[in-house]
């Protein structure tokens, strides 16, 4: 389900038309169409609102496999995976559009959502800042990211575990350690092979 179809349902099972929401997003009429109809995106101020008033959680409003009609928490994508409690946490920034499965967002704690406009397609990114203590995450992200037949179709994620820093592409794990400079450089070198420009390798570290 959507978060189109979503908003939708929730607002008919909360008893309320199109305007009642509108007056309490405190947007118009015209927006929550175009919020039920796909045509636009809810601001990030108004996820948070809207998970709030139909108490969802962010995470359960943007997850397209998430089915509202009768709500059920998924700690995994379907499969035992092994999980290190204190030992491994990879903290990072991942695009919603960047992968090919949202299986794998069974796998994050989701801290910040943000919508970012762009210049080209898809007009809109959801960037989910995350957590995730799955010791094999990068294996398992690294699956699902999206790749193409030019450079410049290529994708990847950011992150990092302790000291240090993972780029990781569709089946390609790339990592150095941060401080590294001669690592750092070997990875940025892979990066521009694959189409990366400078501008986009100015990650956090």
């Amino acid at each position: 389900m959507k978060l189109s179809e979503k908003i939708q349902y929730l607002r008919k099972e909360n008893g309320l038309t199109q305007e009642q929401l509108a007056e309490l997003c405190n947007v118009s009429r015209q927006a929550i169409t175009k919020w039920e109809s796909d045509i636009a995106i809810p601001e990030m101020e108004k996820i948070i609102f809207l998970s709030r008033l139909f108490k969802v959680s962010i995470d359960e409003l943007l997850k397209d496999e998430f089915d509202i009609d009768g709500v059920k928490d998924v700690s995994c994508c379907g499969k035992s995976l092994p999980i290190n409690d204190n030992s491994t946490l990879y903290e990072g920034v991942l695009i919603k559009e960047s992968i090919t499965e949202e299986n794998v967002l069974d796998l994050l704690e989701i801290k910040k959502i943000e919508i970012w406009k762009t210049a080209g397609k898809p007009k809109y990114w959801t960037v989910l800042f995350f957590s995730s203590k799955y010791s094999n995450f990068p294996e398992e992200i690294s699956k699902v990211m999206k790749s193409g037949d030019t450079p410049n179709e290529n994708w990847f994620v950011d992150f990092k575990s302790d000291n240090i820093k993972y780029i990781v592409f569709k089946n390609l794990i790339l990592k150095y350690s941060i401080g590294n400079q001669e690592e750092k450089q070997l990875v940025c070198e892979r990066c521009r092979e694959l189409g990366i420009p400078d501008n986009q390798m100015q990650w956090s570290e």
